[in-house]
């Protein structure tokens, strides 16, 4: 049952420097601090923390838990000078049996697919889409224009930036970083920006750095620490500063012995 006797406007400032209502969030019993924007409906089997944000037209499936602190279909805010898109964006889709956990923030446009886990403080950006069962990890940034396949896991503090892609079954470790910008931001506004491409049950190990446009073979394994700076070849094995081809993945590691 929601209250409406209280209503809070949302205001955020637009490309020309004005303040514009951008939502409206009205308080509701359902649990403790909750906030709801307009057109949202919430399922008997959904699991609510206290203080939770959801934003207009959240589309929510059933058995989704919603943890402290998250905020769903958070309006984009990009700075006067960024070069992404500000088209109009559709309301957030969660799938059944999601999770969102506390303190995570999912941006507008952004889709997460059945039984998918978004961690603790983790941030998904617009136009987003995570695959079914995916887990994402604590504190870990899924920037806009990212397509994550499904079963995939990404550990703690990882960067995934815009335009990437990762295929189904990839495992990402705890602090990898994916980089779309050689010119790093020195750029017109044509330049087209390239994230990676992780194909399907590649492994990439903790702390790796993968420069733009770069693409890791299917089944490869990139170790800890690696600066990969060029193509990975499928079923291969790369570590170094630059990365380099030390040997193949044997067939006992690949992916279809531990189905």
């Amino acid at each position: 049952m929601e209250r409406a006797a209280f209503v809070w406007y949302g205001c955020s400032s637009s490309y020309s420097g004005r303040w514009t209502v951008r939502a409206v969030l009205r308080p509701s019993d359902r649990a403790p601090g909750l906030l709801l924007g307009e057109r949202v409906l919430l399922p008997p089997t959904v699991e609510l923390g206290g203080n939770v944000v959801i934003h207009e037209g959240t589309v929510i499936g059933g058995g989704v838990r919603i943890q402290d602190g998250a905020v769903i279909g958070k309006p984009v805010a990009l700075g006067p000078r960024s070069t992404a898109s500000r088209d109009p964006l559709p309301p957030v889709e969660l799938g059944s049996d999601v999770t969102v956990c506390a303190g995570a923030v999912v941006v507008a446009g952004a889709q997460v697919g059945d039984g998918a886990v978004v961690g603790d403080q983790a941030h998904v950006r617009e136009r987003t889409t995570i695959g079914q069962g995916t887990v994402i990890g604590r504190g870990t940034a899924v920037d806009n224009d990212v397509a994550i396949g499904a079963r995939v896991k990404i550990q703690t503090g990882c960067y995934i930036t815009a335009f990437s892609a990762v295929e189904d079954d990839v495992f990402v470790g705890p602090g990898v970083t994916l980089l779309n910008d050689n010119t790093m931001g020195r750029h017109g506004p044509g330049h087209q920006l390239r994230g990676a491409t992780l194909r399907r049950a590649c492994r990439v190990g903790g702390a790796a750095v993968l420069v733009p446009g770069v693409e890791v073979g299917e089944e490869a394994f990139v170790a800890a620490g690696t600066v990969v700076v060029s193509d990975v070849p499928a079923r291969t094995v790369v570590m170094g500063v630059p990365g380099r081809v030390v040997r193949d993945v044997p067939e006992e590691d690949l992916l279809e012995r531990w189905s």
